[in-house]
């Protein structure tokens, strides 16, 4: 059997195998009940929002309350804010589903994270083979985020961009990658759909490593702006 909902490197075919099958039989227990106003997963509460609002409008909105900053600060605070919250939820997320889960290697609880993520509408992942993901600081993963819903709002509403629009995604895929490895990780994006690139495109590394990583990953890539 193929895995469904990732592109992943040969050697974590095992682990995401069977994080697909933790995660499909999580979400076999979704049910709507509009008369009710809820959705449920399992035990939990779900909510639907619209992709946009979190992204595009989430810019304006900071724009429209602090109408002092010019774009380029609007867009700084925005994304710092879009991130931090991501970041935070991506973590909740995954301590909560390794929970539900049961699973305990670090491997293992990072590989229900892209999942999850397919799942949720966020996006799918392709993990590149330059990736290490390890339990140290010399932990790197480098990765695609397939049709994300932040740049596909950004093309749908506004069209191209001059900046990398998936601030969420992220922030949501680092958050759960600390919880999964015990690290302090953070992600950037260094290149995306929104404003012409190929794909969206992240490297995540350890936060006290990030500088010299994004350095050396653009000496690397000097076509992307």
């Amino acid at each position: 059997m193929s895995i469904k909902t990732a592109d992943v490197p040969a050697s974590m075919d095992a682990e995401f195998r069977a994080a697909e099958r933790y995660v499909e039989k999580y979400f076999e227990t979704m049910k709507m009940d509009p008369r009710a106003g809820t959705i449920t997963v399992g035990d939990d509460r779900y909510v639907i929002l619209r992709a946009s609002s979190l992204s595009i409008r989430f810019l304006e909105f900071v724009k429209g309350m602090y109408p002092a900053l010019d774009p380029a600060e609007a867009l700084d605070a925005s994304s710092r804010v879009q991130y931090d919250l991501a970041h935070a939820i991506g973590r909740s997320d995954a301590r909560h589903f390794q929970a539900v889960t049961g699973v305990t290697a670090p491997i293992e609880r990072f590989s229900t994270g892209p999942v999850h993520f397919a799942y949720t509408g966020w996006a799918r992942v392709a993990i590149n083979e330059t990736s290490r993901p390890s339990a140290d600081e010399e932990y790197f993963l480098e990765y695609d985020h397939l049709n994300t819903f932040e740049a596909d709002s950004w093309l749908a509403s506004r069209g191209r961009t001059d900046f990398c629009t998936c601030f969420w995604s992220a922030g949501y895929s680092a958050g759960w990658c600390t919880e999964s490895f015990g690290l302090p990780l953070d992600a950037r994006e260094v290149a995306c759909r929104a404003k012409g690139d190929p794909s969206c495109h992240f490297v995540m590394t350890h936060r006290d490593r990030m500088t010299g990583v994004l350095r050396k990953w653009k000496q690397e890539h000097p076509l992307v702006p």
